[in-house]
């Protein structure tokens, strides 16, 4: 610790602890101050002797936007950062660890986690001046160097694992496709009892057999939605009949429902208990909600007649990759322009082609 008399400083509210026989201070700091005094390694710099990842820049607009939309009810988790030596702690009367930590304005700030919230902070407060009046928690390691800066870095990332896409979806209340997908996994016939809420992937010996963000997803693109668009109440009742009405149509779905047919042997054996098939049927469905009632039921009952065991040299060809079920965006574009095929609608010239080289691929 240095003598900070005859220096200008910043002050910071905070606490005093110990990590590994070392002292670290948890503070708290103005939102508008954060691009002052935070600083990150420039990306040209070689990364071997920079402390973290370039920066990302296509990250921060989004993670600005959220911000400046949510200004009443945001969340942005504690910067980690190290500073130079040039720091004193004084300590509160009567508690020994509670206090204000001095930093040197000549002192080096460098972030070790946080690079990419600090550019939205910034870039959000040009867009929302008031948001500069708001704290975020800073915990600050005293610099001992590159070498433990970088690893650091290490430490702070290896055990970060993101959430499942399916359980983000289950605890986010911002995306309308998230709602309308926790409302249709209650409501519509053939996800309640079978939505896997927590996990993307399901299980083997699962008994459910839709994920949660698989729901989401291919209901977006039965409403033609991207991920932020807004989703009306009529268009949310319109999916609800669409997959009940698709359920009603499925006999491979209502002979699991009945326990006719075992959850594992229908994962096993049916294209129908898979993603992909949820996606695609969704994709065509986009179409088949714009035709008139009649005629929109008229081909939903040809999907009884449609053979969906994953033995189906069509499916084999279509869904596939070295043997394996894949959810790739060809795949799903070429399992939809079977199931227009088998339903009777128009295919466009277009994609008549496109079928033509993906097959040929």
């Amino acid at each position: 610790m240095n003598n900070l008399d005859n220096d200008f400083c910043y002050s910071f509210p905070a606490v005093r602890g110990v990590q590994a026989g070392r002292p670290f201070y948890i503070a708290t700091c103005p939102l508008r101050i954060i691009p002052k005094i935070f600083i990150y390694d420039e990306e040209e710099v070689p990364p071997e002797l920079r402390a973290q990842r370039t920066l990302n820049k296509t990250r921060i607009p989004e993670m600005s936007r959220y911000l400046v939309d949510n200004p009443d009810d945001y969340v942005f988790s504690a910067l980690t950062a190290s500073v130079g030596n040039e720091v004193s702690f004084i300590e509160q009367d009567g508690a020994p660890n509670i206090g204000t930590l001095k930093v040197s304005m000549n002192a080096s700030i460098l972030i070790n986690d946080g690079q990419h919230r600090r550019a939205a902070i910034e870039e959000a407060i040009k867009h929302k001046p008031e948001l500069g009046q708001d704290n975020i928690a800073i915990v600050f390691y005293i610099d001992e160097g590159l070498h433990r800066s970088q690893q650091m870095f290490a430490d702070l990332n290896q055990h970060a694992i993101r959430p499942s896409s399916s359980l983000s979806t289950l605890y986010d209340d911002r995306d309308p496709g998230a709602r309308v997908a926790k409302y249709l996994a209650n409501t519509a016939k053939p996800f309640i009892g079978f939505t896997e809420m927590e996990k993307s992937s399901i299980p083997i010996k699962s008994n459910k057999i839709f994920a949660l963000s698989a729901i989401k997803h291919a209901t977006r693109a039965l409403l033609q939605k991207g991920p932020k668009d807004a989703i009306s109440e009529e268009e949310k009742q319109s999916a609800l009949r669409f997959w009940n009405d698709i359920n009603d149509n499925m006999l491979e779905w209502k002979l699991v429902q009945d326990k006719k047919l075992a959850v594992s042997e229908f994962r096993q054996e049916y294209l129908t208990a898979h993603g992909i098939a949820l996606q695609a049927i969704a994709n065509v469905g986009s179409l088949l909600i714009q035709c008139p009632e009649k005629e929109q039921h008229a081909k939903l009952r040809l999907l009884q007649k449609i053979d969906w065991r994953r033995s189906n040299p069509e499916w084999v060809k279509r869904a596939m990759m070295h043997g394996k079920l894949s959810k790739a965006s060809s795949n799903i574009f070429l399992t939809a322009l079977e199931i227009k095929r088998q339903l009777g609608l128009k295919l466009h010239e277009d994609d008549l082609l496109k079928e033509q080289d993906l097959l040929a691929s």
